[in-house]
């Protein structure tokens, strides 16, 4: 008598926690004919639960020290390292071979390592001290944009999804990302990785489900200050871009269906999430008698 396969189900990730979907509904992606799982189908509701948590979460993400915010992009990295052999199973069993398996677990390692490398240098290089004609100092500086929603590469699983989150986190800003519909097992997983690392709760909110249902309510929140397009869906990028003119949402679009490329790997990525701060002071004068004026 044959053994019946009890299917994993893999939940969703919301402030630091694994819940199932509000909505109690779940799918199960195919590869060659093979379930991959249960997945959670997510809802307009766990895209509210997800914004409450980023925000939350900014305060204290945005206050660290860049230091301190490339010592947890580090552990991370760590941590994905010492399960390589999960992620790279899972690959597998998403249709890659075990080379292209370890290529893409490797490459993500170095990614986030390369991004964590950037937490606090960007701001040297996206700052200035500006030349005015008053007596004033005047500084421009860096400052996370807020609350950013992320639609990760459908066309791979890990990679897409850290190249997208990284450069949005390692200035501060938190996330709500909706995980590839049809390649979902390891944006889970990441997830697992997060909540045995340093990243503070809500930090990262990993959701799954199906772009057409989630595209609407990702786009339109209005406590979302940002969104990441991953795409070449000309519908869609149209219908974010619609969207966000309620708040006045920045909106990115980026093709990333090459994702090894070097150019996914630059701080310029990071500035497409950050807010320039100016700030004006008075120079003090000393008079000839010491004292100022």
């Amino acid at each position: 008598m044959s053994r019946v396969e009890i299917m994993k189900t893999y939940k969703i990730y919301i402030g630091g926690k694994f819940p199932r979907t509000e909505s109690g509904r779940f799918y199960t992606p195919k590869i060659e004919g093979k379930s991959l799982g249960n997945i959670c189908l997510s809802s307009r509701k766990d895209v509210r639960n997800s914004v409450v948590a980023a925000r939350n979460a900014f305060g204290g993400w945005s206050g660290k020290t860049a230091y301190n915010r490339c010592q947890i992009l580090y552990r991370i990295a760590e941590m994905l390292e010492g399960r390589k052999a999960q992620f790279v199973e899972e690959l597998i069993q998403q249709g890659s071979s075990k080379k292209e398996a370890e290529k893409e677990v490797d490459a993500s390692v170095d990614r986030i390592i390369y991004y964590a490398g950037w937490c606090d240098k960007y701001t040297q290089l996206f700052s200035s001290v500006n030349p005015v004609a008053s007596s004033h100092f005047n500084f421009s500086a860096p400052e996370p944009t807020g609350v950013v929603s992320i639609f990760a590469p459908e066309e791979n699983s890990l990679i897409g999804l850290i190249s997208t989150i990284m450069p949005v986190i390692a200035s501060g800003n938190t996330c709500v990302v909706l995980a590839s519909e049809n390649m979902p097992l390891c944006s889970v997983t990441f997830a697992e990785v997060l909540n045995s690392s340093d990243v503070p709760g809500g930090v990262i909110n990993i959701l799954t489900g199906q772009r057409k249902e989630l595209l609407e309510h990702m786009a339109s929140h209005m406590d979302v200050n940002a969104f990441l397009y991953t795409g070449t869906n000309k519908k869609e990028i149209l219908t974010v871009e619609e969207f966000a003119v309620n708040n006045l949402k920045r909106v990115r679009v980026k093709d990333m269906s090459d994702i090894y490329s070097d150019e996914h790997e630059t701080p310029y990525y990071i500035e497409n999430f950050i807010e320039i701060k100016t700030t004006w002071h008075p120079i003090e004068k000393i008079g000839a008698t010491g004292s100022g004026y």
